[in-house]
């Protein structure tokens, strides 16, 4: 998949792409306040195929100039009838306030429903107001059950 927004390339993940997208998510993690956590959080970045491809995934980079800029990915999940979780889904600052976090989300649950899943969930903390805002605009309900330990909040959307 390839897919164009202004200036910025939404694509498939490629094995090349786990360094830069490894770094991106921790320098944005560390930016709010937050740790990268290779073995736990953030496992899934480190194998993306195993979390992702292998599970019914999908991994996407988004580049500007050849530079990684950011990432958005879902998996399918066991939180109720045909479920994914929406994770990783950051951008770098200077790919922010562009509207790329508004289409990504929209191509998101675009991939998504065509692929028949009915229920998005979605984990985020709190100190990441742009994204709770955007999940928030989006139609995403607060919810219950946060599962992840940096985690303070869980949104779920019916498709």
């Amino acid at each position: 998949m390839n897919l164009k927004y202004r200036d910025f390339l939404i694509r498939d993940w490629k094995p090349d792409d786990r360094y830069a997208a490894a770094n991106a998510i921790a320098s944005i993690l560390a930016e709010y306040g937050l740790g990268w956590e290779p073995k736990e959080a953030d496992r899934d970045v480190v194998e993306v195929e195993k979390f992702y491809l292998e599970a019914g995934g999908e991994f996407w980079t988004i580049e500007r100039q050849g530079k990684l800029v950011g990432t958005s990915a879902y998996y399918p999940v066991l939180r109720g009838e045909k479920a994914v979780e929406i994770r990783k889904m950051y951008l770098l600052p200077e790919a922010r306030g562009q509207g790329l976090g508004g289409c990504l989300l929209k191509r998101l649950e675009g991939a998504i429903a065509a692929r028949g899943f009915k229920t998005i969930w979605i984990e985020t903390a709190t100190v990441l107001k742009e994204a709770t805002q955007l999940y928030e605009r989006r139609g995403y309900q607060p919810e219950t059950g946060v599962e992840t330990l940096r985690c303070d909040r869980v949104y779920v959307k019916y498709l």
